[in-house]
């Protein structure tokens, strides 16, 4: 539950990362891991270029970022099958509003834009988080590497 009131928090759909507010948060998420980018235009740049980006920037009352999660559609073929989930590719929400509901609530907007736009499962990696997902219903995937090496997990979407 989100301590104050909901109402003076704001959720952007950003699907140009030359948005200041997003880059702002972003950079203080990579500081946060301790990720130095020398080609900070050459990353938004390879963001936009990839077309299917897309992130939710929630701000405070004054305007500043309280968190971002961004994700975008990402097919899985094989000979027989194909499925096109939703891969949440970085999630962020800045340490003085942890534990105060903005990381569900992002994780939710993310979940309810996947299932506006037909996808009924979400997968993402994590090596810090395991515990916040698996309390929304994600379930490790063992079976699933990713090339960062960290755990994956999935969550089928309910249908429509």
């Amino acid at each position: 539950m989100i301590k104050e009131n909901a109402s003076a928090y704001t959720d952007t759909l950003i699907t140009d990362f030359s948005s200041p507010a997003f880059q702002t948060a972003f950079r203080r998420y990579f500081q946060e891991l301790g990720i130095t980018v020398r080609d900070w235009d050459g990353l938004w740049r390879e963001m936009n270029g990839q077309g299917d980006n897309a992130a939710f920037l929630r701000t405070g009352p004054e305007g500043a970022a309280v968190g971002f999660i961004q994700f975008r559609p990402t097919l899985f073929t094989s000979w027989f099958f194909q499925e096109t989930c939703g891969f949440i590719r970085e999630f962020w929400v800045t340490p003085e509003e942890r534990g105060m509901g903005h990381g569900a609530a992002l994780l939710a907007l993310a979940e309810s834009w996947f299932l506006r736009n037909g996808i009924h499962t979400a997968i993402l990696t994590t090596d810090t988080a395991a515990g916040f997902y698996l309390r929304r219903g994600y379930i490790p995937a063992p079976g699933c590497q990713a090339k960062n090496h960290d755990d994956v997990f999935v969550k089928h979407l309910p249908g429509t």
